[in-house]
């Protein structure tokens, strides 16, 4: 390994978790030097620390940056790195070499969902699940009131919002207690995971009532790259809240990687590509209320198989064979077609192992086939399914139109009639916004028990790893729903039973599906087709 002088070393010593192997870290760094280090790393032929001697840290600066402080000397040969081959070169890669977390709160439900649209990017989101809604921080409850609202209307929606907040903190405590009855203390369960878990249980029955504009908190971490998309597209968005939003992200953020975020508010750069999106969108809003004008919705089961291919569980097969043979792979392809149905199960059985966790997932092979499923679930369910980001999934605006679900446990604690003039409201307040013009900000007002169409299109490995996190048999009983559904479908639709059978860990036993299938029956639906 190569040799640092002592003074070298000290001045080394603040940035890099070691100096003498060839595995290391860079600490201490702002973002953008680390990103120039590595862009400038890749056409150079010195080794990374000796790099950041002679380029960031030249001369006389070494003694004095073994203080721990870079000099400005540092950051403006990375600004400029980045302004000559990010900005001048095009070259995007470059933006994806820093990153920044960010939190992102008093967002509205609506918004959330926006901000966690990229796939490469890591999220935390609060729950409803493990926080009441119930309190007052400044004499009001915790929902945004969109910029778009004014007078009548205005005084409308926080009514009504309010008197759904009303009622959920109302029931807090009965459901508390209706599910403490239900599921006594056991003697070897603690108190303390006793009271999180019967908690846990009423909120996620009552989170049906807060409406979408209910605010969260969320926790971001992206590259510069992945920043710049989202707030391009946020830009472009109809709500005020979001492109509100865009500029106070932008600010916090070019705090920290400046040079990243250079086009997002270049006219002929980032305002071009915003402008793009959304006149794109328009258009195409344009067209669907031409070309789709008086077609109602078709029923449809809850979840339904939209589309796969018959040959999946065969190029699975075959691809799983690949790496281990010297054949092409349409070769491949051919003899998998001519093996028995045994040998291919015995294939993927070798393939897939002897799994400990449902974290010990296959390899790629399992990419070689997808499943494209329309679902239609409450708002609530939409949230926690969203959040996957390695598929393709894209929902509708949200509205009353599909109905509304009720849990079993409301009416079993009288709660039937609140909910059911709740959800009334809700739609009532809704139509009134989107009479008004105001269509985008109505969905605002919309309950998290009404539903919402949405679609998820994936490989199946992915569709692995969603089905069995989802099916746990502490996970929300609508999510679980919809994944027991999808797996059932890909082995009895799709007639990929050998996939499905690998897939170990999702909770399929005969006691639990007929219980979430009652469950399912004792739910009612009001105003959906």
């Amino acid at each position: 390994m190569e040799r640092f002088s002592d003074d070298e070393r000290a001045a080394l010593a603040p940035y890099f978790t070691n100096l003498d192997g060839p595995v290391f870290s860079l600490v201490n760094l702002p973002e953008v030097v680390k990103g120039a280090l590595f862009a400038r790393y890749s056409r150079s032929a010195k080794s990374l620390r000796r790099l950041f001697l002679d380029e960031f840290l030249r001369g006389e600066r070494v003694i004095a940056a073994s203080a721990g402080e870079v000099p400005e000397e540092a950051r403006g040969r990375a600004e400029q790195l980045y302004e000559r081959v990010f900005v001048e070169y095009g070259d995007d890669s470059v933006a994806q070499l820093g990153g920044v977390h960010l939190a992102c709160e008093g967002a509205s439900n609506i918004l959330t969902k926006v901000l966690e649209w990229g796939r490469l990017m890591a999220y935390l989101e609060q729950s409803t699940r493990y926080v009441p809604y119930d309190d007052r921080p400044g004499g009001r409850y915790r929902y945004h009131v969109p910029a778009e609202l004014t007078g009548a209307l205005r005084d409308r929606y926080v009514a009504t919002l309010d008197r759904a907040f009303d009622v959920y903190a109302g029931w807090l405590s009965q459901m508390y207690e209706l599910y403490a009855h239900r599921f006594p203390r056991g003697a070897g369960d603690s108190e303390g995971v006793y009271r999180s878990t019967i908690r846990a249980k009423a909120l996620d029955t009552l989170r049906g009532l807060l409406p979408a504009a209910t605010i969260s908190n969320v926790g971001i971490y992206g590259t510069g790259q992945a920043y710049e998309q989202l707030l391009l597209r946020m830009r472009a968005h109809p709500l005020a809240e979001v492109r509100d939003y865009a500029g106070l992200m932008l600010i916090e953020l070019r705090k920290v990687i400046p040079a990243f975020l250079r086009r997002v508010d270049v006219l002929e750069r980032g305002g071009a590509w915003s402008r793009y999106l959304a006149e794109s969108r328009e258009a195409m809003g344009g067209v669907a209320t031409h070309l789709l004008a008086g077609i109602e919705p078709a029923p449809r089961e809850d979840v339904t198989l939209t589309d796969f291919d018959p040959d999946g569980e065969v190029k699975v097969v075959a691809a799983a064979l690949y790496a281990v043979s010297a054949l092409p792979d349409d070769q491949l392809l051919d003899v998998a077609r001519r093996l028995s149905v045994d040998d291919r199960a015995a294939v993927l059985r070798a393939y897939v192992g002897k799994r400990g966790n449902r974290r010990h997932r296959p390899g790629r092979a399992f990419e070689r086939t997808s499943y494209r499923f329309d679902v239609l679930s409450d708002y609530g369910a939409f949230r926690d399914l969203q959040r996957h980001r390695l598929l393709t999934l894209e929902w509708q605006r949200l509205s009353p139109r599909h109905g509304y679900v009720v849990p079993e446990a409301v009416g079993d604690a009288g709660a039937g009639g609140d909910w059911a003039r709740v959800m009334e409201e809700s739609a009532s307040l809704h139509d009134a916004l989107a009479a008004a013009g105001l269509g985008e900000a109505a969905a605002y007002a919309v309950s998290m028990a009404y539903r919402v169409r949405f679609y998820m299109d994936m490989n199946a490995r992915e569709a692995m790893h969603v089905i069995e996190l989802r099916t746990t048999p502490q996970g929300h009983p609508a999510y679980r729903r919809v994944c027991q559904a999808m797996h059932r479908l890909i082995a009895d639709v799709a007639g990929h039973r050998a996939i499905a059978a690998a897939m170990t860990f999702a909770d399929h036993s005969a006691v639990e599906l007929e219980r979430l299938e009652s469950e399912r029956a004792a739910e009612r639906r009001r105003g959906g087709p």
